[in-house]
C-alpha cells in the first residue's frame, strides 16, 4: 500500500477521533480536574521557591503515592498537594491523615528503595491549594508537615 495513503488515513482518522471522541480531561470528574490543576499551580510555585522538580505523580510498586517528588537544595522532597474551592471544613491539610501519611511513606521508601538506599536527607511537605471562585488561586506551603509513618524506618 502506498505509505502516502496510509499517512493521509491515519491524518483522517485521527482528526475524526478528535473532533467526534471527548478528550480525556473533559471526560473526568471535575475534582479530578480540580486537583490536576492544582498540582500544576503547586509544581510552579515550588519551582518559584528555588525546588527542582523531578517526578509528578510517582506510584510505587509495591504501594504508595507520591504527588511531585523534588529537591530543595541538599534535601530530597516528598510533597503531598491539597486542592480545595474553599476552607468551610478546614484547611485542606487536615485531609492528609494519618493513613494518607502512611501511603506517602509508603512511596517515599519505594522511591529511595529505587535509588539504592542513598545517605541523603528528606522531608514530607504539603502544598495547600484554594482555588475559590472569582478569586486568585492561593498556594501555601507547609514545611516538613509530618514525619516518615510507624512502622516504617529509614
Amino acid at each position: 500500500m502506498n505509505s502516502g495513503l496510509v499517512r493521509s488515513i491515519a491524518d483522517l482518522s485521527n482528526r475524526w477521533r478528535s473532533r467526534f471522541l471527548p478528550s480525556k480531561a473533559s471526560s473526568q470528574p471535575q475534582h479530578l480536574r480540580r486537583g490536576a490543576h492544582g498540582e500544576k499551580l503547586a509544581s510552579r510555585f515550588l519551582r518559584r521557591e528555588g525546588y527542582k522538580i523531578l517526578y509528578r505523580n510517582f506510584k510505587g510498586r509495591s504501594g504508595g503515592e507520591i504527588d511531585i517528588v523534588c529537591r530543595h537544595n541538599d534535601t530530597l522532597v516528598f510533597v503531598e498537594v491539597k486542592t480545595r474551592t474553599r476552607e468551610d471544613f478546614g484547611r485542606p491539610f487536615t485531609a492528609v491523615d494519618r493513613q494518607k501519611q502512611k501511603r506517602i511513606s509508603r512511596g517515599a521508601l519505594n522511591w529511595l528503595r529505587m535509588l539504592d538506599n542513598p545517605d541523603i536527607l528528606f522531608r514530607f511537605d504539603v502544598v495547600e491549594v484554594i482555588i475559590a471562585d472569582n478569586a486568585r488561586p492561593r498556594v501555601e506551603l507547609i514545611k516538613n508537615a509530618f514525619p516518615l509513618s510507624r512502622p516504617y524506618l529509614y
